[in-house]
């Protein structure tokens, strides 16, 4: 059963989230959920801590075989287990496989508007940041957005090595066609572009069979293609610290094979064993949880349609982030290209949702 904390309780945690505003603040920009830790990750790390198992990282060969199964049995994607490994989280996974591929100065691609730490990433890169934003369009009577292909291929002619792929898109909701990637990695092998795929969000699509895993579109994709993924987003377990890192073709894994051990070993044991948990007995209570989300997007929406009619929430396909227009209001800012929109962090109670959009109509309303 899914069970969302009440603000009481999360007032408790001691998170970022909980921590880094004053009281009186719904903290809802924040990409972590207010659910309570499925049972068969908190039996898990129970049993470490019984045992004093409290040490470091070593050899980990059972979340390359769960992941691989996860894999398999959510979107039909075949994964060699021994070529999943293991970082600290997927920022640090795309930092380290990029340093293979670059130099400071390079060019490293975006889609904006993205998660606004990719900036960092190309930042402690020293390369230089080039964005073909998405383009927003109207889909069956949906605002939506897509990739802009050609101006990810002049992107790419312009000299950009690695290009970091927002697959599922977080802020925007959006998925990517299996077409779309297969563009992505037919221009990337032409252009020798390295495509770092960001995949943290897909255990959450509302409909799981929707979601195109960059590696499995072609065999150019596994030439170019880098996975980067973690059970933090979906089971909520970002301060466990523990990302995966997957390959498909001998040409990336040699390179791979130069990553520093550190990569590894700095890797916590406790995110390493909970990871495990999550994708060998988690699936569905993510399940579960993925439906209630779906859920509450469309609470979130009817409550902006009710009592904030000037705003507008892009349908999310995925997860728990709504990317809420309040260009109407002047207010509002996401990132560089976010200039009147919010993020909104609908993982949570729908008491919470519903005392936010009050907040709104104070702010808004006049």
């Amino acid at each position: 059963m899914i069970t969302f904390s009440s603000l009481p309780e999360l007032r408790r945690r001691k998170s970022e989230k909980w921590r880094r505003f004053p009281a009186d603040v719904l903290p809802l920009p924040v990409a972590e959920m207010d659910v309570e830790i499925a049972p068969a990750i908190k039996s898990a790390l129970i049993d470490m801590v019984e045992r004093s198992d409290t040490g470091y990282l070593g050899l980990i060969p059972e979340l390359g075989t769960a992941f691989s199964s996860f894999a398999m049995d959510r979107w039909g994607w075949q994964v060699d287990p021994t070529r999943v490994r293991v970082a600290v989280d997927v920022g640090v996974a795309a930092i380290e496989v990029s340093r293979l591929f670059v130099n400071p100065g390079d060019r490293i691609l975006v889609n904006s508007p993205v998660y606004q730490n990719f900036y960092t990433w190309i930042k402690e890169l020293h390369c230089e940041m080039v964005d073909a934003p998405m383009i927003e369009i109207e889909r069956d009577g949906i605002r939506t957005h897509r990739l802009d292909l050609e101006g990810i291929e002049r992107a790419y002619a312009s000299g950009v090595k690695v290009h970091i792929l927002c697959n599922p898109h977080n802020p925007l909701g959006v998925i990517f066609t299996r077409e779309e990637l297969s563009t992505i990695a037919d221009l990337a092998h032409r252009y020798q572009v390295l495509v770092i795929s960001d995949e943290i969000h897909s255990p959450l699509l509302y409909n799981s069979s929707e979601f195109v895993p960059f590696l499995s579109v072609s065999e150019q994709a596994r030439e170019v293609g880098v996975a980067v993924t973690s059970a933090s987003k979906a089971w909520n377990l970002a301060g466990l610290k523990c990302a995966q890192l997957i390959s498909a073709s001998e040409r990336i894994e040699s390179k791979l094979r130069l990553l520093p051990e550190a990569v590894h070993f700095r890797t916590s044991l406790f995110g390493a064993i909970a990871a495990v948990a999550a994708y060998e007995n988690g699936r569905e209570w993510v399940n579960e949880l993925a439906r209630d989300l779906d859920r509450k997007q469309r609470l979130l929406n009817d409550l902006l349609h009710q009592h904030l009619p000037t705003t507008y929430l892009h349908k999310p396909f995925f997860g728990y982030l709504g990317w809420v227009d309040l260009r109407s209001s002047g207010l509002g800012t996401y990132g560089p290209a976010g200039k009147g929109f919010v993020r909104f962090n609908f993982g949570t109670s729908d008491e919470i949702i519903i005392e936010a959009i009050d907040r709104m109509k104070k702010v808004v309303g006049h």
